[in-house]
């Protein structure tokens, strides 16, 4: 089922929407939606050559688990770049 999302922009952001929208012939919704799921799609998940890249290393996959388990769990410590 369809949900509906409000949203507060200021009005230099809102033209620019309106701007893109009307150039890709589109609704603003749509030019929002598609903006936003394909951010976090990028953003956020594994493409399919690398998930099958890293599902081919059964060492990869054991040490992944066993790091998600720790992390669960609390257990470790962070480690970060300088």
């Amino acid at each position: 089922m369809p949900k509906t999302l409000t949203m507060r922009l200021d009005d230099e952001t809102y033209q620019t929407f309106v701007r893109a929208a009307k150039a890709e012939r589109r609704s603003l919704a749509n030019l929002v939606e598609t903006a936003a799921l394909r951010h976090v799609r990028e953003t956020s998940f594994v493409d399919d050559s690398e998930m099958a890249e890293i599902t081919s290393r059964p060492e990869l996959v054991r040490r992944l688990k066993a790091g998600s388990r720790d992390a669960r769990k609390r257990k470790g410590r962070i480690v970060t770049a300088l």
